[in-house]
């Protein structure tokens, strides 16, 4: 008697399909950024805190121009007109500049080596932090822009959208240079306050955010000519002055994408090093 062995041939599923490299980079970038807006959103203390500086220049430096200059204009606008713009680019530099401050805090507790842990793309890590910067920094500004409505500033909706993209692309790529020195600053903080400080004065001052540099010596107003933030301020100061197609806003756009690219470039690069 022949016995009937009845073989079966074990199932096997489908593997599910790997995603591709794009779209995890794509997820991961999207993580972060979660992540580090809920850190912001669960202390909007320090949104609020952070636009009390530039409100006092508005409210001492703002009434101080206006009786300099009388009933003069500078540039052909009111004093709020032509300041409010530097004011704002001023945000994106204090804002934007310090956040490397905060991932050395995260060095010193581990926090960061733990994310570096995770499965996540290196890169996605440094732009995901990057893009956070944008939010904050565009709703600052468009809150400060309200809030001068009431006192003369003469307000062009698609103007400051645009100008406030700007300042949001710019924000980006500083953030991302401002994260990469705090990664070189390892275990060395008074090295990255030190850059810090000792850069972003200089940059304002010859951005001509506060006084116009026309009433500057010749070197001053040929070496703003090498400071992106020239550009990005005579663009802001175009748009919020009710002009569009102007080379001005132009030249601002580029150079606020220059630094967008540099910056992430430099970031992402010095992350990948990180071990």
């Amino acid at each position: 008697m022949t016995a009937l062995t009845e073989t079966t041939t074990p199932t096997t599923s489908s593997p599910l399909p790997q995603r591709t490299r794009v779209a995890k980079w794509v997820h991961d970038t999207s993580a972060v950024f979660v992540r580090e807006i809920l850190v912001v959103m669960r202390d909007p203390f320090t949104l609020i805190f952070s636009l009390l500086q530039p409100l006092v220049f508005l409210g001492l430096f703002g009434p101080l121009l206006d009786g300099m200059l009388g009933e003069g204009t500078i540039d052909g606008e009111s004093a709020l007109q032509w300041f409010l713009p530097g004011v704002l680019v001023m945000i994106a530099i204090f804002g934007t500049g310090m956040v490397g401050g905060n991932l050395l805090y995260e060095l010193m507790t581990g926090a960061y080596e733990r994310i570096l842990a995770t499965p996540l793309d290196r890169s996605s890590i440094l732009v995901g932090r990057a893009l956070k910067e944008f939010a904050p920094l565009v709703v600052q500004a468009l809150l400060i822009t309200v809030v001068a409505i009431p006192f003369g500033l003469e307000f062009y909706p698609a103007h400051v959208l645009l100008g406030l993209l700007i300042l949001g692309i710019f924000g980006i790529g500083l953030g991302s240079l401002s994260y990469a020195l705090g990664l070189a600053s390892k275990n060395r903080e008074w090295v990255f306050w030190g850059v810090q400080q000792s850069l972003i004065f200089p940059l304002l001052l010859l951005a001509g955010m506060m006084l116009p540099l026309e009433a500057g010596p010749e070197w001053m107003q040929t070496v703003s000519k090498f400071n992106p933030l020239t550009y990005i301020v005579d663009a802001e100061r175009t748009l919020f002055a009710g002009t569009m197609w102007d080379s001005t806003v132009a030249w601002g756009l580029l150079a606020a994408i220059a630094t967008c690219a540099v910056g992430l470039w430099v970031g992402i690069w010095k992350v990948k090093r990180t071990i």
